[in-house]
């Protein structure tokens, strides 16, 4: 089953519709300091439990903000998703129609990795510094801040920037990300960049050069990113369904019909057979050089947002048009509990009919 978000011919119509009845339960916000994105807000409503049924009730709302706000949205204030997780995954069936099973999402040899699923809900996995999980921040940028005084979030100052499973095809639709337990704000920030703004701000001979490259994109850790190669890592053994997956430099969304640069500036992309393909491959190589170019081009303090976590936001975030960075902070004085809800099933036709190449012929194990 598709879910029913406008098509770009009747995307006008739709909008108009959804925001009549919609306007009754919620308002959108600008962002501050953002060109893009909008906070969502339920001012007659009690909770995240209203705020969700009352979404249900207008199926299309909510997708629909998403893309009229360039792919990315803030709802404030939903606490209640702590104590009633299922409500997360509710809202997440109303942008895909699947919601992926992290008790399945790897190969049987990498199922050590899966330990951070949700406990009641599989489909939510938990990112967080407490033990056994003790995932760990993104590194402090050298030096911490710019040369004003400000939070780095420019390439190559700025390192991370990326888009959740990009080395899968097809690559997931939307990502949502609550904050169940945030650090103190000033550090732990998100940042996004807005890569449909970056991709019009390119020259036109910049455009031509790009239009029909793919970058080769692999699973992280597996000793093919650019700072692997130049420490010397030996590349780990991949197997069939782990391989390097091509994926269009520049993509076209599906419901909007917007251009946006698509790529990761390295933890996931391929260096020694790509990082772009059919250019020079390698760490120093032509393709590496364009791809670096646009990085900087992309993460611009124009083309972003960084948010700072309230306990209790929800961010939803489209990966077919937004790239996204975490940022340091002090894991021995603080717990971060963050929760990652994963929806896919809506690609762009390029896609269309695409066995899931992260799947092993033999599928996966019951757990």
């Amino acid at each position: 089953m598709e879910i029913e978000h406008p098509t770009r011919e009747t995307r006008g119509a739709s909008t108009a519709r959804t925001g009549e009845g919609a306007s009754r339960f919620y308002a959108l916000d600008p962002l501050p300091g953002a060109g893009f994105g909008a906070a969502m807000r339920f001012p007659a409503l009690s909770g995240a439990r209203e705020a969700v049924a009352a979404l249900e009730a207008e199926p299309a709302a909510l997708g629909t903000a998403i893309c009229d706000r360039g792919g990315l949205l803030l709802l404030p204030g939903m606490h209640g998703i702590s104590e009633e997780p299922e409500l997360l995954l509710r809202l997440s069936r109303l942008l895909g129609p699947e919601v992926e099973d992290y008790r399945n999402s790897y190969s049987f040899e990498d199922r050590k990795r899966l330990f951070n699923y949700h406990d009641t809900v599989p489909e939510i996995i938990q990112i967080t510094n407490l033990p056994p999980i003790r995932t760990q921040p993104s590194p402090l940028p050298d030096p911490p801040l710019t040369e004003d005084g400000r939070l780095p979030v420019q390439f190559p100052h700025r390192k991370g920037w990326h888009t959740d499973q990009s080395f899968r095809r097809p690559p997931p639709d939307y990502s949502l990300f609550y904050a169940r337990q945030p650090v103190p704000q000033g550090e732990g920030q998100t940042l996004f960049a807005d890569a449909t703004a970056a991709y019009e701000a390119l020259p036109e001979e910049t455009k031509a050069r790009i239009e029909g490259l793919e970058g080769v994109h692999v699973l992280p850790g597996s000793g093919r990113a650019d700072y692997e190669i130049w420490r010397g890592d030996t590349p780990r053994p991949l197997a069939a369904h782990q391989q390097p997956q091509r994926q269009p430099l520049v993509r076209t969304h599906p419901v909007t019909g917007g251009r946006s640069l698509y790529f990761c500036d390295s933890g996931q992309m391929d260096f020694l057979v790509g990082p772009v393909a059919g250019m020079e491959t390698g760490p120093d190589g032509e393709g590496a050089k364009l791809l670096r170019m646009l990085a900087t081009h992309a993460t611009q303090r124009r083309f972003t947002y960084t948010h700072e976590w309230t306990e209790g936001d929800l961010i939803i975030y489209d990966n077919r048009n937004l790239l996204h960075s975490g940022t340091w902070y002090d894991a021995e004085r603080h717990t971060r509990i963050m929760w990652r809800t994963t929806v896919r099933g809506n690609p762009d036709p390029a896609y269309a009919g695409e066995a899931y190449s992260w799947v092993p012929e033999e599928g996966f194990e019951s757990s």
